[in-house]
């Protein structure tokens, strides 16, 4: 198959990107968060396609998206109060809200569960391809299952070309971590998972709002949100993260990068731009300010696939703090590692 790549800043590009996604055809685009893989999300078999492109277990759910709050109405059941209000102060934008479904969803897009997720990007060339598509539009992040998500269409290109028909380009993803997944079907909303519209930030409209306890599925349950369940975001090398004080964080990686090095392994560090040059390995990716949480998400999945580029052996990651978004940058980094984690002393 032969990719297409077509430049989001020309409208000819939405023209035949629409037409494709209303034949039954894949189209990776930019959101502010990351780059989405869209089938047309009332077409199974259109949908299937996502799962086969990405290598994605069938029983990971999708999230859907829209151009108009009015297009709820064709895959809901209700809007709930707390739902309106969380749709007035954070729609267009990365929040994912996780409703009772319509019969008109295919169960294929759900993991065959009695909820479904939505959102409305904030982003003008995903808004103009869906409401020129004329349809909700299905999309998980546009990688390979399991691996960084991308944030450039290049990053598209490295896993996905030559498996879906279009990629349009349309420059960096600007928040660079996915939507925050919220479950309103409940009385007190629940994070499924965090992402760009913070715990803070939803704390300030809501009453009340939960974390899940289980953001991390296990065994047979099925995951209610991408990234419950699977080991995701992570670059080829094994990756360990190092968590403490922070001198006794430099201390222990670079204990860790002589002890590999002995061994004959090209190492990665992953840290902020205050301690890189206290390190001394392979590959040192600095991920951003420990002063400026925003940047370190921004950058974080192309750092992850820097390693790969540079085919390290093992990578040892310093930990952020997890408040405002931080959640979700160190959500991601424990799915990268699978969980594996050394406390430093």
């Amino acid at each position: 198959m032969n990719t297409i790549i077509v430049n989001g800043a020309e409208d000819e590009a939405f023209s035949d990107a629409a037409r494709a996604l209303r034949e039954g055809k894949l189209v990776a685009f930019p959101t502010e968060t990351v780059y989405g893989l869209g089938a047309n999300a009332l077409n199974p078999d259109a949908v299937k396609r996502i799962y086969e492109a990405k290598g994605r277990p069938s029983d990971n759910p999708l999230i859907v998206h829209i151009a108009e709050v009015s297009k709820l109405n064709e895959l809901i059941l209700e809007i709930p109060d707390t739902a309106v209000t969380l749709i007035e102060a954070f729609w267009p934008g990365p929040l994912t809200l996780v409703f009772k479904r319509s019969d008109r969803v295919p169960d294929i897009i759900t993991a065959g569960l009695d909820t479904v997720a939505v959102r409305m990007p904030d982003s003008i060339i995903a808004q103009t391809l869906i409401r020129e598509a004329g349809v909700p539009v299905a999309a998980p992040s546009a990688n390979l299952s399991g691996r960084p998500s991308p944030t450039t269409y290049k990053h598209v290109m490295e896993d996905l070309s030559g498996r879906i028909e279009y990629i349009i380009d349309g420059g960096p993803c600007q928040v660079g971590v996915e939507s925050t997944v919220l479950d309103v079907t409940t009385k007190i909303p629940i994070i499924l998972r965090p992402g760009g519209i913070t715990l803070e930030m939803l704390e300030k409209v809501l009453e009340k709002v939960d974390t899940d306890s289980v953001l991390e599925v296990r065994g047979d349950l099925k995951p209610r949100s991408p990234g419950m369940k699977y080991r995701h975001y992570s670059p080829k090398a094994e990756m360990i993260l190092i968590s403490g004080e922070t001198d006794s964080v430099v201390e222990k990686i670079n204990q860790l990068i002589k002890d590999s090095n002995e061994k004959g392994l090209n190492v990665g560090v992953l840290t902020s731009f205050e301690n890189a040059h206290q390190y001394n390995a392979d590959v040192v990716v600095k991920a951003g300010s420990v002063k400026n949480p925003n940047q370190i998400a921004t950058g974080l999945y192309d750092s992850l696939r820097t390693f790969d580029e540079k085919n390290v052996d093992i990578i040892y990651s310093e930990t952020f703090e997890e408040k405002g978004i931080g959640r979700a940058i160190m959500n991601r980094l424990r799915k990268a590692s699978s969980g594996k984690i050394i406390e430093a002393k």
